[in-house]
């Protein structure tokens, strides 16, 4: 199934914010990581964290480690090229980091307009392991090619908390949570030897074709193979049968839509996030595809 770059620039161009149009030139060789990170840092504070909507259901200003997922993902998106505002963002997650070395959920905003009740309603005071997991793992991603953070005491501090939570639990958790924690995993495999006992731990909760429900999320929304494993190779890849992540990827090329763009299965929060939404959709689509050797970008409009 081939993808056709030009309708997805177009989409782009129409829908999506300033951000995701410069993670677009960047990935098909229009823009510079300079750019982008010029577009990222409409969303930073002054203490380094990220706000301000950069996680389009939390439209809060204020500094939240949902914005330093996004953060991080732009931080990779930028490889071999480095920031120093990654290690900032590290700083400003240790001064808000739990003595556990745990990450709340969310932290607290002046305003909650339009944001999700799951971050509005989030206690500040108890560490999660759905917001650590998806933050370190984020910065794991970087870490492999920016040594300021691979270095930072932050990062191992967050890991170990992960591991611990992940050893403890016992029962299936949140979909969600769950496609967090073995993303975590197959980002530490290489740093931490622990995190393939881990990965088999969390194994017997995701089923070989990759397909959680979502409890509590909009009618049919799923994590699927790709939410636990981008890519064939992986050492998260073992969880899922033989050809489900090929499958996946077929899959995720298929499904963009007419107008260019691609969709989500989750509810948004606010009529600009739905299309924000949108926009970081069909960039992670691009990348996803890219990453697993399936996009040609020769094809680039």
């Amino acid at each position: 199934m081939s993808v056709d770059l030009a309708a997805a620039a177009s989409f782009l161009a129409a829908h999506a914010r300033l951000l995701d149009r410069r993670r677009f030139d960047l990935l098909t060789g229009r823009g510079s990581p300079e750019a982008v990170l010029a577009a990222l840092e409409a969303y930073r504070n002054p203490d380094g964290g990220y706000g301000w909507g950069l996680e389009p259901d939390l439209r809060a200003a204020e500094s939240q480690p949902g914005g330093a997922l996004h953060a991080f993902e732009v931080f990779e998106d930028i490889a071999p090229h480095t920031s120093p505002r990654a290690a900032e963002l590290c700083d400003w997650l240790a001064s808000v980091t739990m003595p556990d070395g745990g990450l709340p959920f969310a932290l607290p905003m002046r305003d909650p307009s339009a944001s999700a009740p799951f971050w509005v309603d989030a206690d500040p005071e108890v560490p999660a392991l759905h917001s650590t997991a998806f933050a370190a793992g984020a910065a794991l991603r970087v870490a492999a090619h920016d040594p300021a953070v691979a270095e930072h005491p932050w990062l191992d501090r967050a890991c170990r908390y992960c591991f611990a939570a992940v050893e403890a639990i016992d029962e299936a958790p949140h979909a969600i949570e769950l496609a967090f924690a073995v993303r975590f995993l197959d980002a530490a495999v290489p740093r931490y030897p622990q995190a393939e006992r881990l990965l088999d731990r969390l194994g017997r909760f995701v089923p070989g074709d990759g397909r959680v429900p979502v409890a509590g999320g909009a009618e049919g929304e799923t994590m699927r193979a790709l939410d636990f494993a981008p890519a064939p190779g992986s050492p998260a890849s073992r969880l899922l049968d033989d050809g489900v992540i090929e499958a996946e990827l077929d899959a995720l090329a298929a499904r963009q839509l007419p107008d260019g763009g691609w969709a989500v299965d989750f509810a948004s929060f606010s009529p600009a996030a739905a299309l924000e939404w949108r926009g970081h959709a069909t960039v992670q689509a691009l990348l996803t595809l890219h990453r697993a050797g399936r996009l040609d970008l020769g094809t680039a409009p």
